[in-house]
């Protein structure tokens, strides 16, 4: 492996580790480096560690890590324009697609936000939910088709590939700079000048290149897209190794075909597991098949989109294209179904941030094994590696010591996390439920183990899906001490599975009356309401909401569930003295029903 590919690693580990909190470790291991440097007289060492210190550094540069913006490569490249011309592309497709246009939208300009979670979820036990974004694989394929067609009109090779590269850049622009296509555009650059040049360049050093560009803002090193399109990609130079080593004289046209694909599906597979173990909470078991069978049909389906983008423009032939394009859109999907509705599929888990990190540590040395003549050094870590993540639940990560709030990203409905002084949690609602899943299993679990740390007790707000969906999984999976919730007789069945998961899992049930407290470490959760003869009246449960206060010292966070105006009149009549807050989680998820300009001014 070259230099510059073991810089970009170190320049990676240096950025996670500032982002992750560890930045001081980090910094510390740099500046070893740099002294054996020294003493060894190794400008190879230097050099990594130096690389090593710049990503730290460059990390807390960046500030705390938020979502991870997409990349501009020119800062001359105006980003109103870049946004008006994605604009004017998603407005294209939904017209051509109708309503099949959020699949369309998601492989041709990255915007998945159209996507229900059940499909996301979906792609995710199938293995097929890194095809969703624009993970790299979709600028190559249609270079390649560029490439094939400009070959077949019998223009030469140097040419074909500067045309494929300005036709590349032009799309990268389009959907907006994405980092995952910013980095396949320059590999797609550096292979064509190297050939063009006639000078070899390995593989590695493309693909350290082309993940460079797009951490000149650090906080891409977070985004799953890029993360996803790196790591593919480096499965697939590694399992070309890997084939090549297997087939050597052995096997023959299509044998040796199927023998390099499934290898290559396998390793790709195996280096993202953790990654998609991390983001979506499970691991497929089928994805090396199903992105077998779903590679075929994605690389005609990615060049008909986006040849249906161009024609946009003239109505009858892009309709006539995105016609042809939707068996293959439909065909893409069916392979997503079938493929995660097989038993056993998908493997659920909730891995820590320990978890993940040997697990990475394990698939980078079953990499290095694939590409080694003496695998026995490799293969030996990977075994330790494995043997971390058999042991990592019995291990508790630090906390800092501090009070937070967590708000999770639950789509339409409410996660709250209150995680206390000593690290342990407080789960006020647990999102909304769908046929396949619920924000319970995907988003509200797999967050907490990744953090570590019990779960004191679980409020419901109220009864109502979108905040009580996940709830029997949390009750089921975590297991808190205590559950807390208003009971208001709705006799829904969301809400009698909760009850029933409750009793199933020795979890203490309690009522909320007004004045009841919680004390938990540090923090205190004090109820303001419903009052039950108040309740009693009622007829619509988002009036009916568990009002929780928290406070922590003398800072005081008021959480309203979905209160509306009614639930607001009668804080002010019977608790306006606790009403005071530092942060204010809005009611009914800040429609006009409620937050009341009374009750604003009493908060």
């Amino acid at each position: 492996m070259p230099l510059v590919a073991w810089g970009y690693l170190a320049f990676v580990a240096g950025l996670l580790a500032g982002f992750g909190g560890i930045a001081l470790v980090a910094a510390l291991v740099a500046i070893a480096g740099i002294g054996s440097s020294l003493l060894r007289r190794s400008i190879t060492l230097a050099a990594l560690s130096a690389m090593l210190l710049g990503g730290t550094l460059a990390a807390l540069s960046a500030g705390k890590p938020e979502r991870a913006r997409r990349f501009h490569p020119a800062d001359s490249v105006s980003t109103t324009r870049l946004g008006a011309a994605r604009a004017t592309a998603t407005r294209a497709i939904d017209s051509l697609f109708g309503t099949d246009a959020p699949m369309a939208r998601a492989l041709l300009v990255a915007d998945q936000h159209e996507i229900p979670p059940e499909v996301r979820d979906r792609y995710a036990r199938a293995g097929m939910v890194h095809m969703l974004s624009i993970s790299g694989l979709h600028v190559a394929i249609i270079a390649a088709a560029v490439i094939l067609m400009l070959r077949l009109a019998r223009i030469s090779p140097v040419p074909a590939s500067l045309a494929a590269m300005l036709l590349t850049a032009f799309y990268v622009a389009v959907i907006g700079a994405p980092a995952p296509a910013v980095r396949s555009a320059v590999m797609l650059g550096v292979v064509s000048s190297s050939r063009a040049l006639q000078r070899p360049t390995s593989p590695w050093a493309s693909l350290a290149l082309g993940g460079f560009v797009p951490l000149l803002d650090p906080r891409t090193v977070l985004d799953l897209g890029y993360q996803l399109s790196v790591l593919g990609i480096a499965g697939l130079i590694g399992s070309a190794a890997l084939a090549k080593r297997l087939i050597g004289g052995r096997f023959s046209g299509v044998r040796a075909l199927l023998v390099r694909d499934v290898s290559a599906s396998i390793v790709a597979t195996l280096l993202t597991a953790p990654v998609i173990a991390w983001y979506f909470g499970r691991v497929s078991l089928v994805a090396p098949l199903a992105n077998l069978i779903a590679t075929p049909v994605v690389a005609v389906l990615q060049p008909t989109l986006f040849l249906a983008l161009l024609l946009a423009p003239i109505p009858a032939l892009g309709q006539f294209v995105a016609d042809a394009a939707l068996p293959l859109l439909q065909a893409f999907d069916g392979i997503a179904r079938l493929a995660s509705s097989l038993p056993g599929a998908s493997v659920a888990v909730i891995p820590s941030l320990v978890t993940v990190l040997a697990g990475g540590a394990l698939v980078a040395a079953l990499l290095v094994a694939c590409l080694s003549r003496y695998p026995v050094r490799p293969v030996s870590f990977a075994a330790a590696s494995l043997a971390i993540v058999a042991w990592s639940p019995a291990l508790r990560l630090p906390h800092s010591g501090e009070m937070e709030m967590h708000v999770l990203d639950v789509g339409q409905g409410d996660a709250i996390l209150i995680r206390t002084d000593r690290g342990r949690w407080l789960i006020i609602d647990a999102g909304r439920a769908w046929r396949s899943g619920d924000a319970g299993r995907s988003t509200v679990i797999p967050y907490v183990m990744r953090r570590g740390g019990d779960v004191i007790a679980f409020v419901l707000s109220h009864a109502h899906s979108d905040h009580a969906g996940g709830a029997e999984t949390v009750l089921r999976s975590l297991r808190p001490k205590f559950f807390w919730d208003a009971a208001f007789p709705q006799g829904s069945e969301v809400y009698q599975q909760t009850l029933a998961a409750a009793r199933a899992s020795g979890v203490g049930w309690h009522r909320v009356h007004p004045g009841d407290a919680l004390p938990a470490d540090g923090v205190t959760l004090r109820f303001l309401a419903p009052d039950s003869s108040w309740m009693s009246e009622l007829a619509d449960p988002n009036d009916a909401s568990a009002i929780a206060l928290v406070e922590f010292g003398s800072t005081r966070f008021l959480l309203m569930g979905d209160a509306e105006s009614a639930e607001e009149s009668w804080l002010m009549r019977n608790a306006a003295g606790d009403l005071r807050a530092d942060v204010l989680k809005v009611g009914h998820h800040g429609s006009s029903t409620s937050s009341t300009d009374g009750f604003l001014t009493a908060v």
